[in-house]
């Protein structure tokens, strides 16, 4: 065997390999984002329970800050896709 074959044998078992982590890594994030987002509204629950007046404030700054967490998620999973599929 010739050098050029091995270095192409090891980079095809890479690309195998990247695309495992790549479906790893979208499901990481996936599950990360929902835990985040559940985390936020247990604390949004009991901060509103503590102080019912202050509702609207803190359904707001819940609202906001589970969008962000969507947000980073969707990017995290449209890397993975890229790593995936191209």
């Amino acid at each position: 065997m010739t050098t050029l074959s091995i270095i192409l044998q090891a980079a095809e078992a890479s690309l195998e390999l990247a695309k495992v982590g790549a479906a790893f890594g979208a499901g990481m994030a996936a599950i990360a984002a929902g835990l985040g987002i559940g985390r936020i509204g247990e604390s949004a629950l009991k901060a509103i329970a503590r102080q019912p007046e202050a509702a609207g404030d803190i359904r707001a700054n819940m609202i906001v800050s589970a969008a962000l967490i969507e947000g980073v998620a969707f990017f995290a999973i449209i890397i993975c896709a890229l790593v995936l599929f191209l």
